[in-house]
């Protein structure tokens, strides 16, 4: 079993800057793919990052948003820069059992944390 709690998200003006963390309990989050999906009000759920050694990220947040991961505190982040309206959600974290693939299809994801909103607005 696998717990995923996320944390940092919050109100923040568009262009400004915010770091969402995932903190994995239950086994070593390096056992697993890791990623980040997010969910605005009235549309699907969609992917946004993943990493696993390597990385890929969505075409939106592509050169925008970092993911990475620290296996000391068994969490992963994803740090968020030049944020824009359209990047209000709540955003997920979530665990794939396959570590040898790299996903960016929900299915794919075993474990979810609760989510974390993200509003970016003036």
């Amino acid at each position: 079993q696998v717990q995923l709690v996320e944390s940092g998200g919050g109100l923040v003006e568009p262009g400004g800057s915010l770091r969402l963390s995932c903190a994995a309990s239950g086994r070593s989050f390096s056992d697993y793919t890791m990623g980040w999906f997010r969910q605005a009000p009235g549309k699907e759920r969609e992917f946004v990052a993943a990493f696993k050694g390597r990385t890929l990220y969505a075409d939106p947040v592509k050169g925008r948003f970092t993911i990475s991961g620290d296996n000391a505190k068994n969490m992963v982040h994803l740090q968020m820069n030049s944020l824009k309206p359209d990047d209000t959600a709540v955003y997920y974290c979530a665990a794939d059992f396959n570590p040898w693939r790299i996903s960016s299809v929900a299915n794919d994801y075993n474990y979810w944390g609760q989510g974390t909103q993200v509003t970016v607005s003036s």
